[in-house]
């Protein structure tokens, strides 16, 4: 059976792999900039998922393929965007060639689109990301599987998007993380400060974090002085993160709060990812399915 959000949230060994996951979802960014700030706010993400689903097939849909039309109208519909924001997006993505343009041999009309391969190759890490970790939690063979099935991605992926779009532990878990996963580049600001929290501290109420530097932050995300300030001083309004000597100096901490609610996403997202899998492969252990 696949695991279920409470496993998580009670495993010790689930939230210290969530902590280092972070560090890998910074470091596919700084090898690819452009194509991983698809990931950095939640909106560009659930965006990327649905494009992807309505290409391979997004479960209990009458039709397959991805146009223009199509991906506006699902997008409105499952309020993730307006019209406006769906239609700039598959724009941008036909611009930074993570999306092109097919020929349709049963409708001239209409003009199809499907994911470039560099857009595959990044969604594959990061599918196989998620699906390590759970392997490395309970001796699982998902990732084995995974590579030996050349369709496996798209059997999977489609059952994720579904999983995350209609999941509101997914799309709303906090007002904290709410306020970094729906600015642009917020999620990455977001991750890279979850990086440093150490899994023993979890039960403080502040989480010390040590020294942050908002160069560094701005340099590496490339997000503006103004832009970033701004979102910590509403963190900081909301009691979610603060430093020692404000403002910006000194150590810098993090509510136990905020952490949970990083916590809870990634304990929501994982338990979705891991029933695609399951769904697709069968179960991922012989026995028991408890976690490391």
């Amino acid at each position: 059976m696949p695991h279920k959000v409470e496993e998580f949230l009670e495993s010790s060994a689930f939230f210290a792999a969530v902590l280092d996951f972070a560090g890998q979802m910074l470091a596919i960014y700084k090898e690819s900039p452009r194509i991983a700030s698809i990931f950095a706010a939640q909106q560009r993400w659930l965006m990327a998922h649905a494009g992807f689903a309505l290409h391979y097939g997004y479960p209990d849909e009458p039709k397959l393929g991805l146009y223009s039309g199509r991906f506006i109208s699902f997008v409105v519909q499952h309020k993730i965007a307006s019209r406006n924001t769906a239609a700039a997006f598959i724009q941008e993505m036909l611009a930074y060639r993570f999306l092109r343009p097919i020929d349709s041999a049963s409708d001239k009309r209409t003009r199809y689109l499907e994911p470039t391969e560099t857009a595959q190759e990044h969604f594959a890490k990061w599918l196989s990301a998620h699906i390590h970790i759970l392997d490395m939690l309970d001796g699982g063979k998902r990732l084995e599987r995974t590579l030996a099935e050349p369709l496996a991605f798209a059997r999977i992926q489609p059952l994720i998007a579904k999983g995350i779009i209609e999941s509101d532990a997914v799309r709303d878990p906090g007002d904290t993380y709410n306020l970094f996963n729906w600015a642009n580049s917020g999620g990455l600001v977001m991750d890279y400060l979850m990086s440093r929290v150490s899994p023993s501290d979890v039960s403080q109420e502040r989480i010390d974090i040590g020294v942050v530097s908002l160069k560094e932050i701005r340099d590496r995300f490339m997000i503006s002085n103004t832009h970033l300030k701004r979102l910590l001083a509403q963190a900081g309004e909301m009691g979610s993160i603060g430093w020692s000597e404000p403002p910006y100096k000194g150590t810098a901490w993090l509510s136990r709060g905020f952490v949970m609610e990083y916590w809870g996403y990634q304990a929501a997202k994982f338990a979705v990812v891991d029933a695609a899998t399951q769904a697709v492969f069968g179960p991922a252990v012989d026995g028991t399915t408890g976690l490391a």
